[in-house]
């Protein structure tokens, strides 16, 4: 699968993503304390930028400004980015790809990769990882979330009353861990939840700093 394959597949269900996903946060208890728990470390260390890599409509971005973040997203698609500054036009958003950022070296206080790494293949996970570091200034958080599981890929051909063309990974959280360490990060908290009735899958959740040495 391609990313050009995935850019296409979001723009098609970006409106009725947007739709059906507006609340999802409200009922996701645990889903909100590490969101929470990122905001209290970025603020901590004195705030500063803050990218939502993968941000889709937007609705992680604009719950990060109201945890007091200057909050931005990032997204590879135009169509999820159009819905994301017509919900939320008083944030930025800008259309890129996670695997080379249009950002400086060392730039951000805080990113958050919020299940956009699931249609990521596991063997390409690790240059992901690098990317997030650099882009990170030394003390920055990270907060990643995806589907937990064996590495192993689900294909995708129908979403949100569309036809797409995705493969779905969930990954095992031990081998996501290992790769921060890899990177240069220091894992400071680890979470893996139960599947929600809607979710079939248990869910992770990786916090991890850049060190300042």
């Amino acid at each position: 699968m391609t990313l050009h394959a995935t850019r296409a597949s979001y723009d098609t269900v970006a409106a009725d993503y947007a739709a059906l996903l507006a609340g999802e946060l409200a009922a996701k208890h645990l889903d909100r304390a590490m969101l929470g728990t990122f905001a209290v470390y970025v603020r901590g260390d004195g705030g500063g930028p803050v990218a939502d890599l993968g941000c889709g409509p937007g609705r992680v971005t604009a719950y990060l400004r109201d945890l007091g973040l200057d909050a931005s997203g990032v997204d590879l698609s135009p169509g999820m980015v159009a819905e994301a500054r017509r919900r939320h036009p008083d944030l930025r958003f800008e259309v890129g790809t996670m695997a080379a950022l249009a950002l400086p070296d060392g730039s951000l206080a805080g990113a958050v990769a919020w299940y956009s790494l699931v249609h990521t293949p596991p063997v390409e996970l690790g240059a992901y990882v690098a990317e997030f570091r650099r882009v990170l200034a030394p003390g920055g958080h990270l907060l990643i979330a995806f589907k937990a599981g064996d590495d192993e890929g689900v294909r995708l051909d129908h979403a949100y009353g569309h036809a797409v063309d995705l493969d779905v990974y969930r990954f095992a959280p031990d081998r996501v861990a290992a790769l921060l360490d890899a990177a240069g990060f220091e894992v400071r908290a680890r979470l893996v939840r139960a599947a929600d009735p809607d979710e079939g899958t248990p869910q992770a959740f990786l916090l991890a700093r850049r060190p300042t040495g």
